[in-house]
């Protein structure tokens, strides 16, 4: 049975009109800490009215401490969903059919894999929406049988949304998906909401922060170990480390790491921030070293704050940082290699701000919402007149 969430404070005012196409943004979860893709799904549902387009949210489970979605911008379905191939399913493949056709959904964007697979299976099957997967990483999380899924039904969305360059080949290459079907569209910012002036600082203190919760994907603990060899030559940096802790054990890896190379009055675990702005302008430099990514927000939001970024290359992030304009490029898994980057900004505090600023016109040029919204309104169109040419 589909229920819709009864949240007092559901913030509504702009969602267009009954008469305007519907779009269902169908996600796995809502959990505890929201991740980057819970939060582009709740971006995009408050976006699209503006461009003329009711939109709803379905999930399959919403952790009972949420606090992400207190004020969401369209109303919220929920579909409680364990496994996708028991007979509960097979009801819920029925309720969530019902569904799509008594809402009038014209249009069924997924995001992650059971919204793929399952719930794009059942929206072909059981009625006439157009379907579109956003894929948003490199599969680091599938299993096996999710791999196996994905090949079997590369001709089923009539649209993917692929968040960079990286993502696009993974979807075409590895999951065989037609090129002419796939298209890169990376995340947006409003840049008008990153106008505030970097905050003062005493003289000689150096502030170099990362984003990210805490799994051992984003990378803290070669972070850590660049640190380590900063310090004695940099002794007045200070490091930051924002985000949730999504895995103890790591994280206790990282505190353990921390006082074995004595770096405790050079760390600060910042927690969840709920003001990045903020967070980013007591800070100089970016770094992001993660194992594996697909687009950071991270990285654009620091561009936007006017930081340079030093990445690793995985996934999107050499799409974002232009080597040697807006920031460095290493490889992943080289801790040396990271520090060997991040000294050269503290040893040259002219380039960094030069950097810093090429990087925030970047931003303004080719991450923004209007492009992004442009782009997945384009398709919608297509799509809606049974054209769909990407």
């Amino acid at each position: 049975m589909i229920t819709k969430l009864p949240l007092e404070t559901l913030n509504i005012a702009n969602n267009a009109g009954s008469n305007s196409p519907h779009i269902l943004l169908v996600v796995d979860q809502f959990p505890k800490t929201l991740g980057g893709g819970e939060r582009i799904v709740l971006k995009l549902a408050a976006l699209l009215p503006e461009y003329g387009y009711r939109v709803s949210i379905l999930t399959f489970f919403v952790h009972p401490d949420c606090t992400g979605i207190e004020s969401p911008p369209c109303p919220i379905y929920l579909l409680p969903l364990q496994r996708t191939y028991d007979l509960n399913a097979l009801r819920a493949a029925r309720h969530l059919g019902q569904f799509l056709r008594k809402q009038r959904v014209q249009i069924v964007q997924t995001f992650f894999e059971s919204s793929d697979i399952w719930a794009g299976l059942v929206t072909k099957i059981t009625s006439d929406a157009k379907l579109i997967w956003s894929r948003r990483d490199m599969g680091i999380l599938r299993s096996r049988k999710h791999h196996i899924a994905y090949r079997l039904m590369a001709s089923t969305p009539d649209a993917v949304f692929a968040v960079s360059e990286q993502v696009r080949q993974h979807c075409i290459e590895i999951d065989r998906i037609n090129p002419h079907r796939v298209q890169t569209i990376y995340n947006g910012l409003a840049l008008s909401d990153w106008q505030e002036p970097k905050a003062a600082k005493a003289p000689g203190q150096t502030t170099i922060t990362t984003v990210g919760n805490i799994r051992r994907v984003k990378g803290h603990d070669l972070f850590i170990k660049a640190a380590a060899a900063i310090v004695p030559n940099f002794p007045r940096t200070r490091f930051s480390i924002a985000g949730e802790v999504l895995e103890l054990d790591y994280f206790a890896e990282l505190q353990a790491l921390i006082r074995d190379l004595n770096l405790s009055d050079h760390f600060h675990f910042s927690g969840g921030v709920s003001n990045l702005h903020n967070h980013l302008s007591n800070a100089d430099i970016f770094v992001l070293p993660s194992r594996s990514e697909g687009f950071s927000n991270a990285i654009i939001e620091a561009m936007a704050a006017a930081l340079p970024v030093v990445a690793t290359n995985v996934g999107g992030n050499p799409e974002a940082v232009d080597d040697g304009v807006t920031g460095l490029i290493v490889p992943p898994e080289d801790a040396a290699a990271l520090s060997g980057a991040i000294t050269k900004l503290l040893s040259e505090p002219s380039l960094a701000k030069t950097m810093g600023e090429a990087g925030k016109r970047r931003a303004s040029e080719k991450f923004t919402v209007e492009s992004m919204m442009n782009s997945i309104t384009a398709t919608y169109k297509n799509l809606l007149a049974s054209n769909p040419e990407l």
